[in-house]
């Protein structure tokens, strides 16, 4: 394992996991914290079993490019390739709790996990709460992926696709940033 590339994962669901919500796409890049170059290692569709036309208007296909009959067409989730690929690693996701308990439900094993930047950003972004909506964590809300990105980098303006291997790109970039600033530590 080299110690100076991470991994940054990002699922896109159908819904929470305590409603029942599925993965439809895995999205898995690599880091490397000398430079902060990325490079997708993972990008997959992905069709549990029980998805079905009752998705057809998750969030996900009203907030997003994925198409539902893109996600019909997909394969089922192959467990032993992504462990594989999460062997190799250490990994972190921008709100990691919850990807990281939709793999693990799964019967994913993240034994080389880091830090969540969500919870890193959210005392440098400070974001007051808004609605009963919000979610939170001390005095602040917990930032969304471009409320970070927006905070971090004003005048390179980014609105998240809700794609996996694209967000998981430019979570990859909020974290490298983090680690430049000495708040996102790997050991």
């Amino acid at each position: 394992m080299n110690e100076n590339i991470i991994v940054v994962l990002d699922i896109e669901t159908t819904g929470f996991l305590r409603d029942g919500g599925l993965i439809v796409e895995i999205g898995i890049v690599e880091l490397n914290l000398l430079d902060g170059s990325t490079n997708v290692v993972y990008d997959e569709l992905v069709k549990e079993e029980g998805f079905c036309d009752t998705h057809k208007n998750s969030w996900i296909f009203q907030n997003s490019s994925l198409k539902f009959d893109e996600v019909m067409q997909a394969e089922p989730l192959n467990i032993s390739v992504l462990q594989d690929v999460l062997n190799n690693y250490k990994v972190t996701a921008y709100n990691k709790k919850f990807d990281f308990d939709f793999l693990r439900t799964r019967g994913i094993s993240i034994e080389n996990e880091l830090d969540c930047p969500m919870i890193l950003m959210t005392p440098i972004c400070k974001l007051p709460f808004t609605d009963g909506n919000d979610i939170q964590s001390n005095d602040y809300k917990w930032p969304k992926v471009t409320e970070a990105w927006n905070h971090l980098f004003p005048d390179n303006h980014y609105v998240e696709k809700h794609r996996g291997c694209d967000d998981a790109k430019h979570e990859a970039i909020i974290v490298y940033e983090l680690f430049n600033r000495g708040l996102f530590k790997i050991n």
